[in-house]
């Protein structure tokens, strides 16, 4: 699989020896200080490594830091030509100072909080657009709606208008939460959907509904949170599914699925990484915070993984099942 066309660059440019990644992005959550601080040179740093492995998607948004996410991308990005990479970002929440009012203009902040509106719509593009240091979006998703009749009333319509004026090449919704998304699928015009933890080794639900439904629609798929947050890279040392410790259930399965890799070989991440591009996301995003952690997902990917492996992670993984 790969990007569709609409979230692939529009000149990539020369990458010398190494391969363009066109099923493969950067999740630019970590550079947004997400779990612990990240200096701006080593964000710089991390993009800047992503962009020699051949990465040319970038996945951020401004609840990812408060902003600091979109400001260190855009800083890392300068100087690159434009048409050169993607970025997506997100709208559908605010950012607010430490005393819960918002920002003024593109400044970072404390926290964020959920603003449906068209009129949020907008303000928050013209923000992240500054941010960035860009003059235009090529992905903008619809950022954890839960309230799917706000989010379709008023932030939907907006998004419909920037991608028909051609301010955005394409739009999407990105959340972790099946039942939304599956409305949004249905009931929205957009270009893709990105699911988060939902078409992982550990959980297939999104191949119950969401994936025969964007399938039908010509939706594309993106998949993200591709280790559950922790247990499918470190199920002894990180045992974190949705960000809580793990029921001891789960770490059982994740560390039999551990085992199988390693009999063949292949680190556990790679698998899990590799996963969603065997059934039905057109492209995976993975976060990281280091050069290192960007060689390590980027190199995995060029691993071969025998079909018997596959069939052995299915066997454990209990296909369709989820995990509270």
């Amino acid at each position: 699989m790969a990007f569709r066309a609409e979230l692939r660059p529009l000149s990539p440019g020369p990458v010398g020896d190494v391969a363009l990644r066109d099923d493969l992005g950067l999740g630019c959550a970590p550079i947004g200080n997400l779990y612990t601080p990240v200096a701006d040179d080593d964000a710089v740093a991390t993009v800047r490594a992503a962009l020699d492995d051949g990465v040319r998607f970038f996945d951020t948004a401004p609840h990812y830091g408060a902003g600091e996410s979109e400001r260190r991308l855009g800083l890392a990005l300068q100087g690159v030509p434009r048409d050169d990479y993607v970025i997506a970002t997100k709208v559908g929440r605010r950012i607010v100072d430490a005393a819960g009012d918002p920002v003024a203009g593109s400044a970072s902040g404390h926290d964020t909080v959920a603003d449906l509106s068209r009129d949020g719509v907008l303000r928050s593009l013209e923000a992240s657009l500054a941010r960035l240091r860009t003059d235009r979006i090529d992905l903008l998703h619809l950022h954890d709606p839960l309230d799917v009749d706000a989010g379709l009333a008023g932030a939907m319509t907006a998004l419909v208008e920037l991608r028909d004026q051609g301010v955005v090449r394409a739009i999407g919704v990105g959340m972790g939460r099946l039942a939304p998304l599956i409305r949004f699928a249905a009931e929205a015009p957009v270009d893709v959907i990105m699911e988060a933890g939902r078409l992982t080794l550990l959980d297939r639900t999104a191949e119950d509904e969401l994936l025969p439904l964007t399938a039908s629609r010509g939706i594309g798929v993106i998949a993200a949170g591709v280790y559950n947050t922790g247990i499918l890279v470190a199920p002894q040392t990180a045992p974190y599914y949705e960000y809580k410790p793990a029921p001891p259930e789960l770490v059982a399965r994740a560390l039999a699925l551990q085992d199988a890799c390693r009999a063949h070989g292949v680190e556990l991440a790679t698998a899990a990484a590799r996963f969603p591009l065997r059934h039905g996301a057109e492209g995976v995003v993975i976060g990281a915070r280091t050069p290192t952690e960007v060689a390590a997902f980027v190199h995995g990917h060029d691993v071969r993984i025998p079909d018997a492996l596959w069939s052995e992670l299915d066997r454990i993984a209990a296909p369709g099942t989820a995990v509270s």
